[in-house]
């Protein structure tokens, strides 16, 4: 089976993590991939809106493998009376999944600030009726400002306004072997593309065809692989798989997708892969996400693209919170990869 780099592919997601990237936030990390793809030897193409390409070789179609680095967030809303910011989510962020998380800021003008998201009121001990109500950001949610503020005015003149940027804090941490951070979903994944791009860069194998990396940076609202290159015939999505009580998917596994809120995948494509996990002896599992689950795979076909599109990725526990997946999870994701785009 094909052996991942895992220093390599861990430090790339702690590297990639180090950068906030709350959608629409795209320059510094389309940089920093820009960079490393460029060192590992690929040229590299960066998309009007956003969005890194880099041509891994081979001839003959092409296979896009797309894999996004924008993490969901906020933004703020509103400046209250008592210097406090109303806040709403950019990407499928719920207020019960970032009550206590500290936050970046980021002020138009450059500045950073860092807060904490609280519930408004904020103590039990005082507040206790207000508490025993489900977190709402539009009634109970607030991110508070490390700043001495107590007014909308002394908060306004830091540099601080609607429409700034929010980005929440990774944490990540490694504990006998799972991998632990919120934005496993999707760096994680996009560490294990790069590190498919490193193995390319080292040993140049030969590719069963034309591979391109495609980092998008507009997956969490829907619209990250809207655009394809010409010439794409098939699209892999590479992303969390999600655990739950009717999923098969696990986090020491790679899941190749059959279907999601959306749509069945391509059916010869998915037979293809799973053909591909066989032989590269990948620990893998089938499964279908529903009610609430899809994939910038799924936005190419959207868009009218006549592809195959497919999508598969590690299991991974508490999607869109504190994530968890296991490095034997990315390990599998990446020797189908590899397999794949060798041997067909």
């Amino acid at each position: 089976m094909f052996e991942m780099d895992r220093e390599y592919c861990l430090k790339q997601f702690q590297n990639l993590l180090e950068i906030d990237s709350t959608t629409g936030m795209y320059e510094k990390i389309q940089k920093y991939l820009k960079d490393e793809a460029e060192r590992l030897g690929f040229p590299t193409t960066e998309c009007r809106k956003g969005g890194l390409i880099a041509n891994l070789g081979g001839s003959g179609d092409t296979l896009a493998i797309t894999a996004h680095v924008d993490d969901i967030g906020l933004m703020v809303r509103h400046i209250n009376a008592n210097g406090t910011l109303s806040v709403c989510p950019i990407g499928g962020l719920h207020p019960y999944y970032c009550i206590t998380e500290n936050v970046r800021v980021y002020a138009r003008d450059g500045r950073v600030y860092a807060g904490t998201v609280c519930r408004a009121p904020g103590s039990p001990h005082v507040s206790r009726e207000e508490l025993s109500a489900a977190p709402d950001f539009d009634k109970n949610v607030c991110v508070v400002l490390d700043e001495q503020t107590k007014s909308a005015a002394e908060t306004r003149a830091l540099g601080v306004g609607t429409g700034d940027y929010i980005a929440l804090e990774p944490r990540f941490t490694l504990s006998n072997g799972y991998v632990k951070s919120r934005f496993v979903d999707d760096k994680a994944c996009a560490a294990v593309l790069l590190a498919v791009m490193k193995e390319i860069s080292d040993k140049k194998p030969p590719l069963s065809r034309n591979v391109i990396a495609y980092f998008s940076v507009y997956e969490e609202i829907n619209h990250g692989t809207a655009w394809l290159p010409e010439g794409v015939r098939d699209i892999l999505a590479v992303d969390i798989a999600p655990t739950g009580p009717r999923q098969t998917s696990d986090e020491k596994k790679v899941s190749i997708f059959c279907k999601d809120s959306r749509y069945p995948y391509h059916l010869g494509f998915t037979n293809e892969l799973c053909a591909a996990a066989a032989r590269a002896g990948a620990d893998y599992v089938t499964d279908v996400f529903t009610p609430a689950y899809g994939s910038d795979a799924d936005v190419s076909i959207t868009a009218g693209w006549d592809v195959r599109h497919a999508a598969i990725g590690p299991g991974t526990s508490n999607s869109h919170g504190y994530e968890r997946t296991h490095i034997d999870g990315l390990q599998n994701t990446y020797a189908l990869i590899m397999e794949y785009i060798i041997n067909g």
